[in-house]
Formats: C-alpha cells, sequence, structure tokens
C-alpha cells in the first residue's frame, strides 16, 4: 500500500494503482476518454492531466503514471498530487480544444448523444467558439461488419476498440494506421470483424464513432425505461440491462458483475432483441386437419384435459426447455407428480447429468471469477468461445498473465488462445489419464487446476463415462483439494443447473427425452425446441412457447408464453448462482407467463396447484430449496457429488467430442427470429467457406 494526497486528502491505495485510479479513490473526478480500467494503458488522449507537486512544471498524464513513480518531499513529507488548479484547469481545456479541432458538428443527429463522454466533458472544459479556421479533415466510413456503425469523422483515436479486440477479444481484427492527420482506425482489409464480442467496442467508444447498428435512429436513451435483468442466451448468467419503450425492447446493455461477466455480454446477447418482436405466438392454438388454427384458452385447455383423462399416467410425460426458469419448472413438475407421472426432464440435448449424485457433479466449482487464481486448465468437449463466450474472454485474460498452460480434448477449434491440442476424443483422456501424455504432469504439478467438462462430452451415449473418467482425472491430480475445488462442467442451457436442482429429471420408472419423444401418448414441451423432431413419434402434444418455431410446428396445442424480458424469473447460472430477470414489458396478445399457465391448467385438469400467485409459487419453491433464495450467492456443493461420479465408470465409446453448437448466432427460437442474428450468421457461414478454400 502506498500513502499519498490528494487535492489536500490523505488517503491509502495499492502500490500497483495509477494516479488517476488514486485521485478517483481519493473522491476526485478524473475527465478520460483513452484510460479503461479493464485495458491496457495507452495515454494518448491526454485528457486526464494533473499537477505533481515537485514534479516538472508542465501536467502530468494521470493514467500513464503509477502512485509509484512520485515521490515525497525532502522532508519526509507525502506526496502529493492536484486535480483543480487554474494549470490543470487550462491543460484539460487545450486537451479538448485540439480533440474539437476536427470533431464535426454532429451531436443532434448522433446516436451517441445522451451518452457521449466527449459531449459531457466538453461541457465541463470547452469554449464556445473555436479558434481555428483550416478545413476540418475527412475520413472515410469503414464497413466493420453488421453490428457495428462508423462514422470515422468523429473519432478521436483513443484506440480503446484496437485494445479491446486484441486484448480481450483475442484477434487483432481493428488498428490504427497512418500518422498526424491521416491516422485512422480500420480493420486493414475492411472485412467484417468476427468476433462473438465485438459489440462492445460500441460501450467502450468515448465519442459516436462506433455505434449500434440495429439500434441507429431508432430511440434516443432519454426516452427508454430501463430494467436490469440477466441474460439467458448461455447458461453464464450475464448481468444486463434492457431498454424499453413501451411494450418494445429496444435494446439490451451490459451491467458490471465482476463475478460473472465483468462488463462485457456476447453479439447474441446484445442484439437479440429484434427477435423478441417477430414470429411471436400471441394466441392459442389446436391442429386441426393437420393445420393449427387460433382458439380460445378454454377450447385449448378443454382439449388437452379430455386428451389427459383418457391416457393413464405413465404415458403423459414433459420437457423443459433451455430458456424456462426454476418457477415454472418448478410447477409442472408439481403438475406432473399430481398426475401420478415420473417423466420429466430439462436435459434437451441428452446431457448425461445425475443431480442424485450431489450438485459438484453438474456445477462450475471453480465459480467463474476463480479462473483468474487457476494455474491449469484442461477442456475437454467443450468449445467455450461459442459456449460461453464471456467465460471464454475470462480465461483468455487469465491466459495473458502467463503461467497458464491450457490442454484440449475434442475439436482442434480457434478459441483466441494458445493451447496444447491432445486429441479429439475418449482414448486421449484414457491416454492422459494413464500418464501417456505429458500434460499430466503440468495438471499434477498445478496447485490449483481445472478440469473442464463441455456438453461435448457428456450429451453423447457414453456421457455418463467420460464424465466419470473426467471427475476421476480431477481428483487424481488434486483438482478437488480441499480449498479448490477444480472440477467444472459447462453448459449451454440458461435453464439446466435450475432444472437439475429442483431434480426436473425423470423419477422412478420414469422416461428420459429420448424416451419420451418416442413412447408417450400426452407430452407437455416446456419452451423445448432443440429436440430431434424427425424421431418424435409421442401422440398428443402441448408446446408453451413464445415464439413459432420447431416446437410449436410439432404440436398440437400451442400456449402463447412469455419470453425472459417479459417476466419475472430465476435462473441459476453453470456455478449454482441464483439469479432472478425482472419483467421489462408485456407479453403480446394472449400470452401470458408460463406457471399461470400451468397454474390454470391444473385447476382444468383436477389437480390444482397449491398456490395463486407468484409470490406464493415461490415460497413453496424456496421451502423445498432454501439455496435458490440466496440471490447472486454462490453455495459451495460438497466434493462428495465428485467422488460418486468417479465410482461409476463405464465404457469409453468412439468418435470424437463435438460441441453440439453448430451455429453462435442461431441456437434458440428467439436466435432464429432475429433478422440480425440470421445476417450475422450468413457472414459467419461465408467467413468459414472462405477460410477453407
Amino acid at each position: 500500500m502506498v500513502n499519498l494526497i490528494v487535492d489536500g486528502k490523505e488517503i491509502e491505495v495499492p502500490d500497483h494503482y495509477t494516479l488517476l485510479q488514486a485521485a478517483e479513490a481519493a473522491g476526485a473526478e478524473i475527465p478520460r476518454f483513452c484510460f479503461h480500467e479493464r485495458l491496457s494503458i495507452a495515454g494518448n488522449c491526454r485528457m486526464c492531466l494533473i499537477q505533481v507537486k515537485g514534479g516538472p512544471p508542465k501536467p502530468a498524464a494521470s493514467c500513464a503514471m503509477g502512485v509509484r513513480d512520485i515521490r515525497g518531499g525532502p522532508d519526509g513529507s507525502l506526496p502529493e498530487i492536484y486535480t483543480k488548479t487554474p494549470m490543470v484547469k487550462k491543460a484539460r481545456e487545450g486537451v479538448m480544444e485540439f480533440l474539437l479541432i476536427n470533431h464535426p458538428l454532429d451531436c443532434p443527429i448522433c446516436d451517441q448523444g445522451g451518452e457521449c463522454d466527449l459531449q459531457d466533458q466538453a461541457m465541463a472544459f470547452g469554449i464556445d467558439a473555436s479558434r481555428y479556421q483550416e478545413d476540418k479533415r475527412a475520413v472515410e466510413d469503414k464497413y466493420i461488419g453488421p453490428l457495428v456503425k462508423t462514422v470515422m469523422n468523429r473519432c478521436i483515436h483513443c484506440t480503446r476498440c484496437v485494445r479491446f479486440t486484441t486484448e480481450v477479444a483475442g484477434i487483432s481484427e481493428l488498428g490504427l494506421i497512418g500518422r498526424g492527420e491521416d491516422a485512422e482506425i480500420t480493420t486493414y482489409l475492411e472485412h467484417a470483424m468476427t468476433s462473438e464480442l465485438q459489440g462492445n467496442v460500441v460501450d467502450l467508444c468515448p465519442v459516436g464513432a462506433l455505434t449500434s447498428k440495429p439500434f441507429a435512429f431508432t430511440a434516443r436513451p432519454w426516452e427508454l425505461n430501463k430494467t436490469e435483468s440477466i441474460d439467458v442466451m448461455d447458461a453464464v448468467g450475464s448481468a444486463i440491462r434492457v431498454d424499453t419503450r413501451g411494450r418494445e425492447v429496444m435494446r439490451i446493455l451490459p451491467r458490471v458483475n465482476e463475478q460473472v461477466n465483468e462488463e462485457w455480454i456476447s453479439d447474441k446477447t446484445r442484439f437479440i432483441w429484434d427477435g423478441l418482436r417477430t414470429q411471436r405466438i400471441d394466441k392459442p392454438y389446436i391442429r386441426a386437419n393437420g393445420r393449427l388454427q387460433p382458439a380460445t384458452w378454454n377450447e385449448a385447455f378443454a382439449a388437452i384435459g379430455a386428451k389427459v383423462a383418457a391416457t393413464k399416467a405413465d404415458k403423459v410425460g414433459a420437457i423443459a426447455g433451455d430458456l424456462a426458469t426454476v418457477e415454472e419448472m418448478y410447477a409442472l413438475k408439481g403438475l406432473m407428480t399430481a398426475l401420478g407421472s415420473a417423466n420429466t426432464d430439462c436435459r434437451q440435448d441428452g446431457s448425461a447429468l445425475d443431480p442424485s449424485l450431489g450438485r459438484a457433479g453438474y456445477l462450475f466449482n471453480p465459480t467463474i471469477e476463480g479462473i483468474e487464481d487457476a494455474d491449469a486448465l484442461l477442456i475437454i468437449g467443450a468449445n467455450p468461445r461459442f459456449e460461453a463466450s464471456v467465460l471464454n474472454a475470462r480465461i483468455r485474460k487469465r491466459f495473458r498473465k502467463g503461467g497458464f498452460p491450457i490442454g484440449v480434448i475434442g475439436e482442434n477449434a480457434d478459441l483466441r488462445y494458445d493451447y496444447e491440442y491432445l486429441g479429439a476424443g475418449p482414448q486421449s483422456l484414457s491416454d492422459l489419464a494413464s500418464g501417456s501424455l505429458g500434460f499430466l504432469d503440468v495438471l499434477k504439478n498445478a496447485k490449483r487446476p481445472i478440469v473442464l467438462v463441455g456438453p461435448g462430452a457428456v450429451a453423447r451415449a457414453d456421457g455418463m463415462a467420460v464424465l466419470s473418467a473426467a471427475a476421476k482425472l480431477a481428483k487424481d491430480v488434486g483438482a478437488t483439494a480441499e480449498n479448490w475445488n477444480g472440477f467444472a462442467v459447462l453448459h449451454t442451457a440458461a435453464s439446466r443447473v435450475g432444472g437439475l436442482d429442483i431434480g426436473f429429471v425423470p423419477g422412478e420408472g420414469g422416461k428420459d427425452v429420448a424416451g419420451m419423444l418416442s413412447d408417450m401418448d400426452v407430452l407437455f414441451l416446456l419452451g423445448a425446441d432443440e429436440l430431434d423432431f424427425t424421431a418424435k413419434k409421442a401422440g398428443f402434444t402441448v408446446y408453451f412457447g413464445s415464439h413459432g418455431d420447431a416446437g410449436a410446428m410439432n404440436a398440437d396445442v400451442v400456449l402463447p408464453a412469455a419470453t425472459y424480458t417479459e417476466k419475472s424469473g430465476t435462473y441459476v447460472n453453470i456455478e449454482g448462482r441464483p439469479q432472478m430477470t425482472n419483467r421489462a414489458g408485456f407479453a403480446p396478445g394472449e400470452a401470458r407467463e408460463d406457471w399461470a399457465i400451468i397454474r390454470a391448467l391444473s385447476a382444468v385438469l383436477g389437480k390444482t396447484l397449491p398456490f395463486d400467485s407468484l409470490a406464493a409459487l415461490r415460497m413453496k419453491l424456496y421451502a423445498d430449496h432454501p439455496h435458490l433464495a440466496a440471490l447472486d450467492e454462490v453455495t459451495a456443493a460438497d466434493t462428495y457429488g465428485i467422488e460418486a461420479l468417479s465410482a461409476k465408470g463405464g465404457d469409453l465409446g468412439e468418435g470424437g467430442f463435438v460441441s453440439p453448437i453448430t451455429d453462435f448466432y442461431l441456437t434458440n427460437p428467439i436466435a432464429r427470429a432475429s433478422a440480425v442474428m440470421a445476417e450475422c450468421s450468413a457472414l459467419a457461414r461465408n467467413n468459414f467457406k472462405a477460410a477453407a478454400e
């Protein structure tokens, strides 16, 4: 720690702090454009100038000078800096004047208006007229893809976007070329950016040079209602803010959550919003003469009631989809139990995850933030770049610090960081466990290794055997020590951990997803669209969902439901962290929240569920599963689950591990309804073909 004086106030700060961070810790407000806490220091905008007592007779850039770089007085007095002196004010005003020499007068028509750092700081340090009469320079706008709009005349060369793509996203797609007046930010060859995190440059840009292309000219920030929520496009549970105008979602932005997503979100999370309003199911439908026909709620419920009444309990099943909340799965499980059926499953992809073996067997036990404390990583059957993009950025962050060997068994893909490729499938895992591969010594010598198992390893016929082998390996290399649990399971479905927590899996004698698809007389699909409907032999099918996707097209009765932005619901992320979405708007037409539909249906079926409100439902849910009430807290799982897993054993099959995500942009019904995601998907396919050729 270091002691210093800021504007007459003595403070103590860590010795790695810059003077800018120290000044802000003391309560001083330091303007900046290029400095960002999560990026390397550039020191090129000079807006953060301060005065150092006893230093040179000119202002110093506070972002590029550390607290260890300044000295106290010869009499032993503490180092001292000033942030509000006339010299500092004049220096900042000079910098602002230079920045505005070439900046266009675009504020009335600029998408960044109301959220622009340059606009805000020009109010504080700008003047009402320029002393420069020269022509403003002009820079041609660049095409960098369908997501980010460029107006490069506004660029002030802070290079935040360049540093983000290089350091966080892991691919050098943006750079600064030229010198002086000819300097400009470009993609070099003017190709579209390919990073799945590229949308974050919109938030980073302190001016209107990089803005959201889909959001352009649709709304001003002060027109929007802002709702804090949770992302469900993957299982990471990133903190987001949903901005709405009336009933429509206009954009989605990240919120800061240091333990989960820091302040980044994936492009699918950010630009999914146009899919929330298209291809919506807004009224019930009943299939008649091979076609879905509009119906009333009473008619739909009557059709379901008649069919269930004529069906044996063991021929009724329910499958929960990837976007289902804990509340609606709990309600549906209660209804199935009341009907006498044990046929429930939340594992759409057929993952061999068994909650009876303990939570540690299906959680990301080291936690996302814990990745930064790890010193070795083995990835088995996962492609975190597409399955959990924000988590992959955290892995890259740890990789850049050094001393973090990474081994991969599975697809030999570009993960945006270097790794040692160990093989494609179960045989390589066996070779590693037996010591045939040198990476085993790396894991054993590590103090805090992580063994990460992905869906490509567990969503297959020998999934339990692979999971057991991985658990045994984690145990043998010391990844499950007393103060460190490095066994990590990566999910792709936001609903998966919550469903496993409440036991939404087949009961005694119950059938799994494959069994229900082929052998049920009545099948309930709770937003389940990612199924192989070509193998469906089940009879009467009821679909609860928000979009007319595969589930609705294969259903006999369709009940319109709400999306994650239209209801308050609990999701449990891969770490086992319960998080809650908040309603940002209302569902269209006659659509209702899923739990309310299930409650109303239960009354029609003569099995009325014991709650009449969401609050009452949650009281019962929390009574049965108390850990779900601890929102945003991770309850450490006992390692006995890993012990039980490692003892399961089983025969490993053939064939390499393959990620279930074949198209990052089209993984769920909302994404498939989005025109923006369709454009990104087409561009990604073209890029893949070009690279292959």
